[in-house]
């Protein structure tokens, strides 16, 4: 198994730069080593001495070369621009479809153990005709019938949205039976494989009080029916929680939620766990993790960007066999 691991630095109209530079500083010397960034060499450099951030970087070609060094390595991907936080948005884009493409195919051939991608503007993604990086990569692995899952995790509980970057106002026509049962079943399986546990997973309403299950109502004609089947395939699930009261205490009798939606189950859980958690990609060909969290261009050069995130997605990989 190669155990190496890839960051994709991202948006480059970012924090990444800082959040890259803080998180490798609490690396230990053993973790350095397996560390391989996929981004811009002049970019980072000239990053780094804007921020004043005193640390070396060695351009490399291939991440198979025999370079053990703890220094950060970076294989560079083209890139023009001018300022270095202010790239304009097409060179942005081929920039970070190149980068991820390039992980994908890193991954893909296994050569190695895991990739991370720093944050990045959705709209640099939309060349693609995906809505983000999720969608993206699971297109690159060919995954079927959108069985692709966003796992939201940390050590003490994970979240799942449904759906992840849409209007509210097409959260509904999404919904179906078939998608709850196909995204449920990758979660379990993989959820199995990751950590080694059959999950308990409860799937939250749509509707206030659950439409006070009112025929016509979501939870009667797509939720509840997606989750007696689930039962019936084994699936430890319960459901349809009442969403305003799920977060109060009794999701802690829960390994996973499951919401219908993004902003109501990340919500709820950045206002418990804040920057503690990352983002996993469930049913790729190989480990995906991101932060929780934004490009945050409002914070570029303030020296204020938590790295939290980021350290646990390094962490996690580098304790994560495949």
């Amino acid at each position: 198994m190669n155990n190496k691991i890839i960051i994709v630095t991202g948006d480059p109209n970012s924090i990444n730069s800082e959040i890259i530079y803080k998180a490798f500083k609490n690396l230990d010397h053993k973790i350095k080593k397996r560390l391989y960034l996929i981004g811009n060499y002049e970019l980072i450099y000239k990053q780094y001495k804007k921020l004043k951030c005193k640390t070396k970087i060695i351009k490399i070609n291939n991440i198979n070369q025999n370079n053990i060094s703890n220094n950060l390595k970076i294989l560079d991907i083209p890139l023009s621009f001018k300022n270095p936080f202010k790239v304009n948005l097409k060179e942005s884009s081929k920039y970070v479809l190149k980068s991820l493409n390039l992980a994908h195919s890193l991954a893909k051939k296994k050569n190695v153990n895991g990739i991370i991608n720093c944050p990045i503007d959705k709209n640099l993604i939309k060349v693609s005709k995906k809505i983000g990086v999720t969608e993206f990569l699971a297109s690159k692995c060919k995954v079927r019938n959108s069985s692709e899952v966003m796992l939201i995790h940390n050590k003490k509980f994970s979240v799942v949205p449904l759906t992840t970057h849409i209007n509210v106002k097409t959260i509904s026509k999404k919904i179906t039976s078939d998608l709850i049962v196909t995204k449920l079943i990758t979660l379990n399986n993989e959820f199995k494989k990751l950590f080694k546990i059959k999950p308990k997973i409860g799937v939250l309403g749509l509707n206030p009080h659950n439409g006070e299950l009112n025929h016509g109502s979501e939870e009667v004609t797509k939720i509840i029916p997606a989750i007696i089947k689930l039962k019936k395939k084994g699936l430890n699930i319960y459901g349809p929680l009442v969403s305003d009261t799920a977060f109060v205490s009794s999701y802690k009798d829960y390994d996973v939620i499951v919401g219908m939606y993004h902003d109501q189950v990340l919500t709820p859980f950045k206002t418990l766990f804040h920057f503690d958690a990352i983002n996993i990609t469930l049913g790729l060909n190989y480990l995906r993790v991101s932060p929780d969290h934004g490009p945050a261009v409002d914070l570029i050069g303030k020296n204020k960007a938590n790295y939290l995130s980021l350290l646990r997605c390094i962490k996690f990989i580098s304790s994560t066999n495949r």
